[in-house]
């Protein structure tokens, strides 16, 4: 619940804007492309923000507490490079340009690569999401029928799972 809340709240940096916020016309349709990349940009913003603003040299940060185990805990530029594995992950398979196979993003190493990848990896999720048509939002992918998953479900799935 908090993390839906705080999805759906603007950043500070967007209310502070002298640019008053368009907000929509209760009962207009939006099409589910851009309610959706709406979403995405206002996460992208924090992820990429957050990201970029840790030191190069503190990307190999592990937390450890005296006596605490944290054996196989990702650290923070490992788990920087995950979100960028998983936004390609997500959208895998909807046939729109700029995939890649995630796993070729294990081998980065320094903070300028994985961002790059961050980035990259934001802008085909937008692409994917732009793909979302009001006729193909809930027709079924190819998953396990269990799953019942869609593209507007994998695009939730993308959104909550960077938070």
């Amino acid at each position: 619940m908090v993390a839906c809340c705080a999805m759906l709240t603007p950043p500070v940096s967007l209310l502070a804007q002298d640019k008053p916020m368009k907000m929509a016309v209760e009962g207009t349709p939006i099409a589910p492309a851009d309610s959706l990349n709406a979403l995405m940009g206002l996460l992208e913003q924090e992820v990429v923000g957050a990201a970029d603003a840790m030191p190069a040299d503190k990307y190999d940060f592990v937390p450890s507490v005296p006596g605490g185990d944290f054996q196989g805990v990702r650290s923070f530029g490992s788990q920087v490079k995950h979100l960028a594995q998983a936004n390609y992950e997500f959208f895998k398979g909807w046939g729109v340009p700029g995939e890649i196979d995630p796993k070729t993003l294990e081998s980065l190493k320094s903070k300028d690569e994985i961002m790059k990848a961050l980035r990259d990896s934001f802008k085909f999720a937008h692409a994917s999401i732009d793909s979302i048509t009001t006729q193909n939002a809930f027709t079924a992918l190819k998953q396990p029928e269990v799953y019942k998953t869609t593209r507007v479900s994998m695009a939730a799935l993308a959104l909550a799972h960077s938070m």
